[in-house]
């Protein structure tokens, strides 16, 4: 089973990042961004290639410049998250054959994100937008968007995001934080993914 959970390891270290990674991958996450804000980011994302590269979908998050794109592609990544709705971001992913999931918040983003290419729109903040706004903006929505509700949303809530039509969520803090132990992040990944497959 693929489960739509992208861990989000902002702050990670490339001392961590197999590590981590590994206990994401054991515990059934296998969708991995490490946000580019992060200490040798790149570092920490082509250990994690070089491990779980065949497994896992491994790529960057807060990807705000085209020349990282291209970086990403040369390392071969396999998606690019960013917190905004940058089309010359989305177009240069899709031409290195990478997936796209720009942060969205409004219809019009939405729907400028779609139209440069993204597979799937990131709702970002998920917790501003709410489980209604999520409805209000589905219904515009074409038929089959990928949307992923991202900050503040965690096990205690999968379902109701579900029952709204979320595809998936994006998992920070509630996953992995600076200075977490690597026994931390697998028993907090092994009750997301439970709550995650019970809300489905």
């Amino acid at each position: 089973m693929s489960r739509e959970i992208i861990a989000i390891l902002r702050g990670i270290t490339p001392d961590e990042a197999l590590p981590v990674a590994d206990a994401l991958m054991d515990a059934g996450i296998t969708r991995i961004e490490v946000p580019l804000n992060s200490p040798d980011a790149f570092e920490s994302i082509g250990q994690m290639l070089g491990k779980h590269g065949g497994a896992a979908m491994i790529g960057a998050g807060t990807v705000l410049e085209v020349s990282d794109v291209e970086r990403l592609h040369e390392m071969g990544a396999h998606m690019v998250v960013s917190p905004d709705a940058n089309a010359s971001v989305i177009v240069a992913t899709k031409q290195a054959g990478m997936l796209s999931f720009p942060g969205v918040m409004t219809p019009t983003e939405c729907f400028a994100a779609l139209h440069a290419g993204a597979d799937g729109l990131k709702l970002f903040p998920a917790s501003l937008l709410g489980v209604e706004g999520l409805k209000a903006i589905s219904a515009v929505l074409p038929k089959g968007t990928k949307t992923y509700a991202v900050g503040g949303v965690g096990p205690a809530n999968f379902a109701e995001w579900f029952a709204a039509g979320i595809t998936g969520f994006g998992i920070g803090s509630a996953l992995y934080k600076p200075g977490m132990s690597v026994a931390d992040v697998a028993s907090r990944a092994a009750d997301m993914v439970a709550a995650y497959d019970a809300g489905v």
